[in-house]
């Protein structure tokens, strides 16, 4: 055992290995018997040792060094782009948010030459492309939107709202099963 294993672990240690069981549980990876019996195991731990060594992680993907993992976590924020970097921006936040500005338009357009097209295809002649009076316009102001907020930097302010959204509802889920399971209810 080498000299580390046998140092005392902190409180600080314990909560870390706790939330990856949190974590674990959250996905469905562990059930909450198994859960309450592994935390009560992270919670009796002394030393590193103990918490290495008593199989609380082992079977569990994203907690074992990435060099040995056989899963890649998708990480906390969830969706790449939602997850900052080491700089601190998110990266494949412009393509996220390209994405989400874009889709309901291309959704419509797509219906509306449709129903053009089956119209004109049942009436045995070319209608009038009436689709230009929705899609223009709209798409006209969705440019000129798409072109401001990427001079402006919308796109990493869009991602740091939807990560800080996205951690608060993982946070009120974790209070609320916390709850749940004080109450002795099952999640």
């Amino acid at each position: 055992m080498d000299r580390r294993e046998q140092m005392r672990a902190a409180d600080s240690d314990r909560a870390a290995v706790a939330e990856q069981l949190l974590r674990a549980l959250n996905e469905g990876r562990l059930d909450l018997a198994e859960y309450e019996d592994r935390l009560q195991r992270v919670y009796a731990a002394k030393t590193y040792g103990d918490l290495n060594s008593s199989g609380l992680l082992d079977d569990l993907p994203g907690t074992v060094p990435v060099g040995q993992a056989q899963v890649v976590p998708i990480g906390e924020g969830g969706a790449p782009g939602l997850v900052p970097g080491p700089d601190g921006r998110y990266p494949g936040a412009t393509r996220n948010w390209l994405a989400e500005t874009w889709n309901g338009y291309f959704g419509v357009v797509t219906i509306v030459v449709t129903i053009w097209a089956i119209t004109s295809l049942v009436s045995a002649e070319l209608l009038y492309f009436w689709p230009i009076w929705v899609g223009g316009p709209w798409g006209a102001v969705l440019l000129l939107g798409t072109v401001r907020g990427l001079a402006t930097g919308e796109p990493q302010r869009w991602a740091a709202r939807r990560a800080a959204k996205r951690q608060a509802k993982i946070e009120k889920r974790n209070r609320w099963r916390a709850e749940q399971a004080e109450e002795g209810e099952p999640a």
